[in-house]
């Protein structure tokens, strides 16, 4: 019987199975598609990141570059080279490569390019492309299980291995595993197995497999990075012949560079090769189909001769000294397209690119375009800061205007921001993140420079969005993340004046219809940095108690229906370190607290009568012991509950002393990680 052939489909979450050829031997189809149904189930459990790999959409999953064609081959034969060998003799040759080089030389080109040939060759076991303020992708969090889903995809003789290892050790999927546990169960130790059978033998013959990894300094969480080189290199010590390489695109960072900086490392500089004779002709072909598509410039070349002239070219690519992302930022910048506020033609505007200095001259030059129109720093704060991209018409609702207000904003900025085609699909993505290096730099931006403490205005509005779920496992919550993130972003700056910011902050709020109260958001934020470990604000904790009263009774004080929720839902406190709090509690700080939860009360029982029953006056019993409240039942109620218990148990404490005038009080607020719950108690 002759075989028959199939066309593998596609997976979950973008993963590409290729090809198989299967042999139907008397029912064996069905153990086909058992199989393959099988694969699709793992790769669901895994839950990868669907937007890791070379095989992203690059427009709305940056970085969006690929090599010119015909450019960069020397780079690429040399990486090529090293990934075909073999054999590991002595010193000659190395598992891991390091190829490094400076922002916007073109090393995420060449990594696409390289992912590109080991995919079609078939060894290609997985890539992934990290990138900052790109959700997940700025981490590690699931770096280990986005590569098992692609080896076991891409080798499926090495998915039963991983599927065991999941069945041994159910808790490799937990928060709670290391990443080099499961490098080594679900990465690592499959392919070893995989490799140990037939299957990948016509494969092997080619050559070694390929982990390619791009941005590795872009990846925020540095001790994943420093866990995932040890314990490659270790991995690599104890098992010298196995035919994987993995290759890693960086800038030089030094905890990166240290731990790599060792035998067994392939270390390559892209600046050894030089890059101006592919800029030239990256330019000369853009600046052609440029020509046919202008017709301001074909009457202007019609007239003129020739534009740009050949010492024009000569002179752009001297300028651009090696960098591709400022060869295509100052082409976009010379080409685009003319507006009201720039009236400037590309022939104006190509002299004005020779006289900038490098990406941040043309960076400035750029955003200056737009900087006097509404709105621009609060857009411009936005795109920089989010943790990920987000599309126009949801930055305008994080803002309170109109999706046209930030498209008259960012379609003068096409030269270094992405802009997708629609209000409400694709997203808003910068072009290089080197220009959100540049607007995070004061020194660098002047008058464009993004405040970090804008992050106080975006936790506000992914707040709200967390409120409004309807379901109560808010935890995994894309809006959640994006909370925690922004408000432990504002919490713990280093330098600046909490209070002012948060004063300031309050200024310039209005009650948005269908937005959480900003009350409530202050209230939540206020109690939660209680616990926040890393804290360079010198704040006065008292300052946060009598404030979360304030904000809790403004909050009861605007019936509406999410402020209900916010009272009634809870919801995690997630702070990865939990310091001991502790408030020296004075008679006036009681004083002015208590009349903050009296004012609360009171307009709970007025416009949330279903919360009669837990108002009532605390206990004597309850009052003369400790208060607790568990860190996955944080809500406005249980905030009230804590601070009504300080203020009793406070007023308990000094009857008992007997002491006038009253002392100050000790109050200690720590977590208990036997039961997770957060104790209040007064030493």
């Amino acid at each position: 019987m002759a075989d028959l052939h199939f066309e593998n489909f596609s997976g979950a979450r973008n993963v590409h199975l290729g090809q198989q050829t299967v042999n139907i031997i008397a029912g064996d189809l069905n153990q086909y598609h058992s199989s393959r149904s099988a694969e699709h189930d793992l790769i669901l459990r895994l839950n990868p990141i669907s937007d890791a790999s070379h095989t992203r959409n690059r427009a709305t999953s940056p970085p969006d570059s690929a090599c010119f064609p015909g450019t960069r081959r020397d780079a690429i034969r040399g990486i090529t080279s090293w990934v075909d060998t073999r054999f590991v003799l002595g010193n000659r040759s190395a598992h891991i490569c390091l190829f490094h080089g400076f922002a916007g030389s073109g090393k995420s080109a060449i990594s696409l390019e390289i992912a590109r040939i080991y995919a079609r060759s078939g060894r290609l076991l997985g890539s992934f492309f990290f990138f900052s303020n790109a959700g997940d992708r700025r981490s590690m969090h699931r770096f280990a299980v986005t590569l098992a889903s692609q080896l076991a995809a891409a080798v499926p003789a090495a998915a039963p291995f991983i599927n065991g290892a999941l069945r041994a050790e159910p808790g490799l999927l937990d928060e709670g595993a290391s990443l080099a546990t499961q490098l080594e169960r679900l990465v690592y130790e499959p392919f070893q197995a995989a490799v140990k059978g037939w299957s990948l033998i016509k494969t092997l013959v080619k050559g070694p497999f390929l982990i390619l990894i791009d941005g590795l300094d872009e990846c925020e969480d540095k001790r994943g990075v420093e866990e995932f080189i040890t314990h490659a290199l270790d991995f690599f010590k104890r098992n010298p012949s196995i035919p994987l390489r993995i290759f890693i695109a960086s800038r030089i960072e030094q905890h990166i560079h240290a731990h790599l900086k060792t035998e067994g490392v392939l270390v390559k500089d892209l600046n050894d090769h030089s890059p101006d004779a592919d800029i030239l002709k990256f330019l000369e072909a853009s600046f052609q189909i440029a020509a046919k598509q202008n017709p301001i410039v074909q009457a202007y070349i019609h007239e003129h001769g020739s534009w740009p002239t050949k010492s024009d070219m000569d002179k752009l690519t001297k300028h651009i000294g090696g960098s591709f992302i400022l060869a295509s930022t100052i082409f976009k910048f010379i080409v685009q397209p003319l507006t009201e506020e720039d009236p400037t033609t590309p022939m104006d505007r190509l002299p004005l690119a020779l006289e900038m200095n490098g990406l941040d001259s043309l960076y400035t030059q750029t955003l200056c375009r737009s900087q006097h129109l509404p709105h621009f720093r609060e857009i411009i704060s936005t795109i920089a800061l989010i943790r990920s991209p987000r599309p126009i018409v949801e930055i305008s609702h994080m803002l309170g205007i109109k999706a046209f207000e930030v498209i008259r904003v960012l379609v003068n900025l096409q030269a270094v921001i992405r802009v997708p085609g629609t209000d409400e699909e694709g997203v808003v993505t910068l072009c290089h993140t080197s220009l959100r290096e540049f607007l995070s730099n004061k020194r660098r931006s002047g008058a464009l420079f993004v405040l970090p403490s804008f992050h106080l205005h975006l936790a506000s509005y992914f707040f709200s969005g967390m409120i409004k779920r309807t379901d109560r496992d808010a935890f995994d919550d894309l809006s959640t993340k994006d909370f925690e993130h922004h408000w432990v972003s504002f919490a713990t700056l280093d330098g600046g004046d909490f209070i002012s910011e948060v004063e300031q902050f309050k200024a310039c709020q209005t009650l948005h219809e269908g937005r959480m109260p900003y009350y409530a958001f202050l209230c939540t934020m206020t109690f939660s940095t209680f616990f926040l470990s890393n804290l360079h604000w010198g704040l006065e904790n008292p300052y946060l108690l009598a404030e979360c009263a304030k904000q809790l009774a403004l909050a009861a004080e605007y019936p509406a229906p999410l402020t209900l929720r916010w009272l009634e839902d809870n919801r995690m406190l997630w702070v990865e370190e939990i310091q001991t709090c502790m408030i020296q509690f004075t008679e006036d700080m009681c004083r002015t607290v208590q009349l903050e939860l009296e004012r609360a009360e009171k307009a709970i029982r007025i416009n949330f009568p279903e919360f009669l029953g837990v108002l009532d006056s605390p206990s004597r019993e309850w009052v003369a012991g400790t208060s607790s409240i568990v860190r996955s039942s944080i809500s406005g109620i249980s905030i009230f509950k804590a601070i009504q218990w300080i203020v009793a148990r406070a007023q308990y404490k000094w009857e008992e002393m007997e002491i006038t005038p009253r002392t100050s009080l000790q109050l200690s607020i720590r977590l208990d990680p036997s039961s997770d719950s957060i104790n209040f108690t007064f030493e």
